[in-house]
């Protein structure tokens, strides 16, 4: 990874230092320090822009790619537009990885703008149904067995 120039537009020597922290940070090996750079990047407005344009049409690992497509999608006011743009740009690039994530963002962003629910998430359901127990074969007391009809216990 090679040294990115300042823009220019950056305040002082700690927005330079986060921003270059979030761009290795962008590159990691692990998903999920990648997407959280990402997100970070998405409030970064014209540098984060850069940044994640840069990691998405470089030669970089798909997770990257697919972080930088997350922070583009998660753009917010005045540079969601530029943040399309360059996800529409994305669709022409001749690196197939490219196109896939490009696709992908643009496809959640519809889906998102057209108002559809998010996935359901996978694992047990929320709510239980409450059903009656009858009471005529429980133990009463810790080792006592209630006599009834058809209870094996029954003397």
């Amino acid at each position: 990874m090679e040294k990115r120039k300042p823009s220019g537009r950056e305040k002082d020597q700690a927005s330079i230092k986060l921003l270059e922290k979030l761009r290795e940070q962008l590159y990691s090996s692990n998903p999920s320090t990648s997407r959280r750079a990402a997100f970070n990047l998405s409030w970064m407005q014209d540098d984060g822009l850069d940044i994640l344009k840069e990691a998405l049409f470089s030669d970089a690992a798909r997770r990257t790619k697919s972080a930088a497509g997350y922070g583009l999608r998660k753009m917010r006011g005045r540079m969601k537009k530029n943040a399309l743009e360059v996800l529409a740009e994305g669709l022409k690039h001749s690196d197939n990885t490219t196109v896939e994530v490009c696709q992908n963002a643009l496809a959640v962003l519809k889906q998102v703008a057209r108002g559809k629910a998010a996935p359901v998430q996978r694992g047990r359901p929320a709510k239980f149904a409450i059903r009656e127990v009858s009471g005529k074969r429980l133990p009463t007391k810790r080792g006592e067995r209630v006599q009834g009809p058809g209870n094996r216990f029954s003397k």
